[in-house]
């Protein structure tokens, strides 16, 4: 028998249970009467008023379903509806109502903004709990965080998130357009409150497993955003402007 390197024997237990979720968690965001509406609704309120009482369904999970992350898509596709939807206002209020156009934006907010940016944070998000995190009770079975899981993870930080970028902030443009102070820390008040609130909601996720250690460095990024919010005031930079100029030239 070939000898099996320490390299490979960790890919292999890191990636196992995701190759056969993964496909699984896909078959069944085509299927409507899979998904459970009405328990994402439920959580997607809590997320905004007690996002900890989110996460005490974590252990349940593991006990049920022998994972700790989601097997229901719902959440996800409400999510993608969400976001085409909001892609879709914002397009025809900025006058980007050219057919490709507005499938451009759409396509940009789901499958970049949410999808590849989240697959992103969550893979960092996995690899930096799973290499540093992770503590090991002796005569204990061993455990590590799912891929799926900290995708879990993204995805209820994200959803405050869009409520206040992509919803509030489009009521709030025409007052956070103006020229002035006053605009400026309105929408960097809004900025700052939505990332606080993501990483805070991903300090949440991570410390309801009971084999993570440490997980107070997902707060860290929380210091760094809050120096920049002081910065873009003191240079009167909006970032709304910044943002929709991005989007929208």
């Amino acid at each position: 028998m070939l000898p099996t390197t320490s390299s490979t024997r960790t890919a292999h237990s890191y990636f196992p249970s995701v190759r056969g979720v993964v496909p699984e968690y896909l078959r069944r965001i085509i299927l409507y009467s899979q998904m459970d509406f009405e328990y994402c609704f439920w959580m997607m309120f809590y997320l905004c008023v007690n996002p900890a009482r989110v996460y005490r369904t974590t252990s349940w999970h593991k006990q049920t379903k022998n994972q700790w992350a989601r097997d229901d898509p719902a959440f996800v596709a409400i999510m993608i509806l969400f976001m085409g939807v909001a892609a879709l206002a914002f397009s025809i209020t900025f006058h980007r109502t050219g057919f490709f156009q507005i499938w451009k934006l759409i396509f940009w907010a789901i499958f970049i903004d949410f999808l590849l940016v989240g697959a992103f944070v969550a893979t960092i998000g996995w690899w930096l709990s799973n290499r540093y995190l992770r503590t090991q009770a002796i005569h204990s079975v061993e455990q590590r965080v799912e891929w799926l899981y900290a995708f879990d993870i993204h995805c209820n930080s994200f959803f405050p998130l869009f409520l206040i970028l992509y919803v509030i902030q489009f009521f709030l443009s025409p007052l956070l357009l103006r020229p002035g102070i006053f605009a400026t820390i309105s929408s960097n008040t809004l900025y700052f409150a939505a990332l606080a609130y993501y990483h805070h909601i991903t300090f949440l996720g991570y410390s309801a497993l009971p084999f993570l250690q440490n997980t107070v460095v997902f707060l860290y990024p929380v210091g760094m955003l809050f120096v920049l919010y002081l910065f873009s005031i003191i240079f009167n930079f909006n970032a709304t402007s910044f943002v929709l100029i991005i989007y929208f030239g």
